[in-house]
């Protein structure tokens, strides 16, 4: 199975922790390091894949899974078809292999997405000790369940999403919160976007994060 392609960004000094973001459908590694630019964590590494298949219109796009032809939400729980096996499988390798080049052990770790993006780091995130995660205008595609971890969490979503519609959070709080989840859960005034309020939300929910771990 081929490693994923990457951006890999490092800290002047050996990292302490670790920040992976996963771009959404059609997007690529770029968009997200993009959105890096505005956020501030120093002594952190930030790596950056690109999903394993192209994207069917998107000339310089990629992403994780194709959609069933006339999907509902309800329709995505449970999604099982060969393409998200294997990003699932992969994302989890190249993460494996990240976190042991970097030094960072997963339990400094924080993995993150938009849209599709946010949809794989709620599937794999709450199977590993890592230290969060971030669904930025995501979805569940995956039941959410006693065998999950209570991986502290961040939600944001857009009151005014009509690509990924604001029940897909309501879902997703109300299964997470089930299981116990720490969880930090925002509505936005936005569509399907990551406006600047978000950072501020992001840079907040990492440095509580970060604070706890050295506190421990």
């Amino acid at each position: 199975m081929a490693e994923l392609t990457s951006i890999l960004r490092r800290p002047p000094t050996p990292p302490q922790h670790l920040l992976v973001l996963l771009h959404g459908w059609g997007a690529n590694a770029q968009d997200v390091t993009a959105l890096a630019e505005g956020l501030r964590f120093p002594g952190w590494a930030m790596a950056f894949p690109n999903a394993p298949f192209p994207h069917p219109y998107a000339p310089d796009g990629y992403m994780w899974y194709g959609f069933p032809e006339a999907g509902t939400l309800d329709q995505l729980i449970g999604l099982d078809q060969p393409d998200l096996t294997e990003s699932r499988q992969r994302l989890r390798a190249w993460l494996d292999e990240v976190t042991g080049q970097l030094g960072v052990p997963p339990e400094r770790t924080i993995v993150g997405g938009f849209s599709q993006g946010g949809a794989m780091s709620l599937d794999i995130g709450p199977q590993l000790p890592i230290a969060g995660v971030m669904a930025l205008s995501g979805y569940l595609h995956r039941a959410i369940g006693p065998r999950d971890r209570p991986v502290p969490t961040l939600l944001v979503h857009g009151t005014q999403d009509t690509v990924v519609p604001l029940q897909a959070a309501w879902q997703a709080k109300a299964q997470l919160t089930a299981i116990g989840t720490p969880l930090t859960y925002q509505e936005l005034p936005m569509g399907h976007e990551i406006a600047p309020p978000v950072l501020n939300l992001i840079q907040s929910f990492i440095e509580q994060g970060t604070k706890l771990q050295e506190s421990e």
